[in-house]
């Protein structure tokens, strides 16, 4: 089921959607080694909403939550932040763009072994326009009293949540996450989704997350499967699931 694009490209309260795609191509390769990653991709995403991206391994979904971060560009078709051409943007405006308005959550949580879960969050602070205190931002994924942890002595839900906790500290208006708890266990990533979930909620921010984990669809507002490069079917939930009561 395809959404209808003319419908939905502001928010309840009338502001332009998040993210908006209009015949949205990526395209590696030319010749015998082309790669259509993606295809036509058409998406309307409003502000302040928990989106689910399902599909299998190639469907194109770490291709598009690229292209929505900044961290690739499109081969073809629009795409816009809030009203914004994102298309054209030289490249230092979409570094600023990444730097102002982006967190980034992985699979793997890339922080630096030597520096505690503070320091960790304070790489971020260093560079954000308006930085949140890295002590608050440990604390809004209940991980205050692990500040002064290394990631060695802590466990991997601790070192995700204290990734999100180094991407919230900037007060993103956008959080996008590839696979944050595809490599734990049901336990520990309940409590990853649980810190997301406050994260929207208390911030408001915008989260994108990529699972191959199809329960987790249950705690979005929106659900959006892929495949082929293509949207096969985009729908919202009536009735949102808490993430502890995910059946995993």
């Amino acid at each position: 089921m395809r959404s209808d694009p003319s419908t939905t490209q502001s928010d309840a309260s009338g502001q332009p959607a998040c993210f908006t795609t209009r015949d949205l191509t990526r395209v590696f390769g030319e010749g015998s080694t082309e790669v259509r990653a993606l295809r036509g991709v058409e998406l309307d995403i409003p502000s302040g909403e928990i989106v689910v991206l399902l599909g299998a391994s190639g469907s194109g979904k770490s291709t598009l939550l690229n292209i929505l971060g900044g961290l690739d560009r499109a081969s073809g078709g629009e795409f816009e932040f809030r009203g914004r051409d994102m298309t054209r943007i030289s490249d230092t405006e979409l570094t600023r763009f990444r730097r102002d308005h982006v967190g980034f959550v992985f699979q793997f949580y890339n922080l630096m072994p030597s520096l505690t879960a503070r320091e960790n969050v304070e790489l971020v602070t260093e560079i954000a326009a308006n930085p949140m205190p890295a002590l608050d931002a440990l604390d809004l994924v209940g991980l205050a009293d692990r500040a002064d942890h290394f990631p060695a002595e802590m466990s991997g839900g601790e070192q995700q949540r204290v990734a999100i906790a180094r991407a919230i500290a900037k007060r993103p208006e956008v959080m996008l996450c590839d696979e944050p708890t595809g490599a734990l266990d049901s336990v520990t990533g309940v409590r990853v989704l649980q810190a997301l979930e406050r994260v929207n909620q208390e911030l408001g921010s915008t989260i994108l997350l990529i699972t191959h984990n199809a329960s987790v669809a249950g705690m979005a507002h929106r659900v959006i499967t892929l495949a082929d490069g293509q949207i096969r079917e985009t729908r919202t939930n009536e009735s949102r699931v808490e993430p502890e009561a995910l059946n995993w």
